[in-house]
């Protein structure tokens, strides 16, 4: 049997989100809200009594959780989250160990490792910051510098995930990250969790989110099969 890594914050009612600051000096707050459409008690009497299903309702952001940015998420022309094949979403991937950062530290292309062949890979970089998940904490993150950026492009990956809430620094407009990798067609998965026991380890990863047309974000369930 195979051996799998859940690697999904879990989607819920109230979960926190990004916060973007107004020009009022408020903040708009990135959010899901769940709740029951139909509930049990008011569909039995549909089935004579015999039966009850309860029918859910989701209002939420779709750069909440953790979820996948298409293309066209920086590039209007661009291929949205429906237009990518399951080939972008599903490759083998790799692990980059850069726990034990301070907030907004950037990381430079020292940290990818040379004697693997990351063409075609998922590269996933752990900071290790799933830990301050809900807190305000884990708004002040590091990231990977511009060095990194190029060296992934360079080396044709697939994916690129990390487990903080932007890949990019969002004190900078210019938002390196989004703009070379998404203009590479290479979709990036934000607010990953649990990569740790996928160090060192073989395995393919999977982040995969509803068909959804005319959408630029969506949340997914990525996930680690052990090979």
């Amino acid at each position: 049997m195979a051996d799998y890594v859940d690697l999904t914050h879990e989607f819920r009612d109230g979960m926190p989100g990004f916060r973007l600051q107004n020009e009022d000096g408020s903040y708009t707050e990135f959010t899901a809200e769940i709740q029951p459409f139909l509930t049990h008690e008011q569909t039995r009497p549909k089935y004579d009594g015999r039966a009850s299903f309860e029918i859910t309702e989701m209002r939420f952001q779709t750069s909440i959780g953790t979820y996948l940015d298409a293309p066209s998420h920086r590039f209007p022309e661009a291929r949205d989250i429906s237009e990518l094949d399951l080939t972008d979403l599903i490759a083998d991937g790799v692990v980059v160990d850069v726990r034990d950062r301070d907030p907004y530290e950037p990381v430079d292309e020292a940290v990818l490792p040379r004697d693997v062949d990351l063409s075609g890979k998922a590269v996933l970089f752990e900071f290790g910051w799933d830990s301050h998940w809900g807190t305000d904490q884990y708004r002040e993150y590091p990231y990977i510098s511009e060095s990194v950026i190029a060296r992934l492009v360079a080396e044709d990956v697939s994916l690129v995930g990390v487990d903080t809430i932007n890949i990019d620094d969002d004190r900078n407009p210019d938002r390196p990250a989004h703009t070379t990798l998404l203009k590479e067609e290479i979709p990036i998965v934000e607010n990953l969790c649990g990569l740790k026991p996928l160090r060192d380890r073989r395995f393919r990863f999977y982040a995969i989110p509803i068909k959804a047309a005319e959408t630029v974000t969506m949340p997914v369930r990525a996930f680690a099969e052990i090979t």
